[in-house]
């Protein structure tokens, strides 16, 4: 048994600060003693599920009137006897009912313990144990119906199935290496193949999706880039419907990045409004524009913004193929021509948006435009979206081992080294729901998680 399973632990499971009610969990083998301790009354011989109003002492004296709740493993958050204790929200009482416990024969828990206690108690296991993290910092729809998903185990099952597949055989040519003198084959090869080939499928989909699924964790940056006095700052201002940029007709206002998020879609769009891109000897502004390429080059979606009632459209040509070689990387770039409503007749192209920042013409139109580009329709599917970095690069080592896997079988590879590749491809399953264990990855998960869960 992992040792810290032995000891009893206690948190504040909602926030710090002063409220109406705030919960204390206690869990442990001993929890439900401990909690008999501090109250005026027996909790531990009734059923669990059941609620106790009790009053909560201190030196013998009262320190509170509350309510107990009482779970019993294995039927509770981490599968350990378990009690919630509702105090009232007061900063000095919240504090004094922990130093009670503590000295009733309880610790206070370290960050992400409950949920790891979960997770040795085989009540969830790696992947939906990130979940929960992911949950309680959902933003927007979209992280929270993937958040969901994956706590749930989608994500979990569709891992799962393909090392169930492997598994069996990678069973069938470990069991030849015993034959190995006989020459024989008990895993089909033809099978193999195709099971591998499917693997493979579907490891790639779940590789690809990482892009929407980190847009929807993280949000998606957008750069806004174009020449001083193109209305970066109003449009700005006109997505987010706030006044959240200066406005000025002085050339050169912006010196530094704004930034600001809205939701659109469900999808968090974190925008960036930057400095004027133009030839300058002030070194300040020279600085500030410097910083416009350094975003542009960490954005997903650059917007290319003209005046387009003062800029010819092949001087804005040259601009967009200036910005899309110093911007580098790939995201994408979408094209936008404001002050439509004061814009002679000039045409800029047929992949152009037509916008006036100032009046608010075409801005809803450019919203749905950014939304269209992350391809959200995968969102109304079932289908499993990767969201979290560490499994990106688990599956992204298994594609390699499988990759691996099928050039050894095109070149007669023996059964020892296909075992090895066999064994590589379900390690690198393993690490992302957790059947490969290592403490120093479960601190570096758990560490994360707020203190209380």
């Amino acid at each position: 048994m992992h040792l810290a399973l032995e000891e009893t632990i206690c948190a504040l499971s909602t926030p710090q600060g002063v409220g109406g009610i705030a919960v204390i969990r206690v869990s442990g083998r001993e929890a439900l003693a401990i909690v008999d301790r501090v109250l005026d009354r027996s909790i531990s011989a009734g059923p669990g599920y059941r609620a106790h109003f009790a009053r909560l002492m201190r030196d013998g004296a009262i320190l509170d009137e509350v309510v107990a709740v009482v779970f019993r493993g294995p039927h509770s958050y981490t599968g350990e006897d378990t009690v919630e204790i509702s105090v009232h929200g007061s900063s000095y009482i919240q504090q004094k009912a922990l130093e009670v416990l503590q000295a009733a024969g309880a610790r206070l828990a370290t960050p992400g313990e409950y949920t790891m206690r979960a997770y040795l108690n085989g009540k969830i296991d790696l992947s939906q144990a990130e979940a929960v993290a992911d949950l309680i910092a959902v933003e927007t729809e979209a992280a929270h119906q993937q958040a969901i998903h994956q706590m749930r185990g989608g994500f979990s099952h569709e891992i799962n199935r393909l090392r169930d597949q492997l598994i069996e055989f990678a069973s069938l040519v470990e069991l030849e290496l015993d034959f190995s003198e006989e020459d024989v084959e008990f895993a089909d090869r033809t099978r193999l193949r195709l099971l591998l080939r499917q693997i493979e499928g579907v490891v790639r989909h779940l590789i690809d999706s990482f892009a929407l699924g980190n847009a929807i964790k993280n949000g998606v940056p957008v750069a806004i880039l174009g020449a001083p006095n193109a209305g970066k700052s109003t449009l700005l201002n006109a997505l987010l419907n706030e006044d959240r940029a200066i406005v000025s007709p002085i050339a050169g206002t912006t010196r530094d990045t704004v930034e600001d998020h809205m939701v659109i879609a469900g999808i968090r769009f974190n925008f960036i409004d930057t400095a004027g891109i133009r030839d300058t000897t002030d070194e300040i502004e020279q600085m500030g524009i410097a910083r416009s390429f350094a975003k542009a080059q960490s954005a997903q979606i650059v917007v290319l913004l003209c005046d387009g009632a003062h800029t010819d459209p092949h001087d804005y040509e040259k601009f967009v193929q200036d910005m899309q070689e110093r911007s580098g990387g790939s995201k994408k770039f979408v094209r936008v021509v404001n002050k439509a409503d004061q814009m002679p007749q000039r045409n800029f192209g047929d992949d152009v948006l037509y916008i006036s920042a100032k009046t608010g013409q075409g801005v809803e139109s450019l919203k749905a435009h950014f939304a269209s580009l992350l391809q959200l329709e995968h969102l109304q599917s079932s289908s499993t979206i990767v969201t979290n970095a560490r499994h990106h690069q688990a599956l992204s080592k298994a594609l390699v081992s499988i990759l691996e896997i099928q050039t050894g079988m095109d070149i007669g590879t023996s059964s020892d080294f296909l075992a090895v590749d066999i064994r590589k491809t379900l390690h690198h399953l393993g690490e992302i729901v957790g059947k490969v264990q290592a403490d120093d990855l479960l601190n570096s998960i758990f560490s994360k998680f707020c203190i209380g869960k």
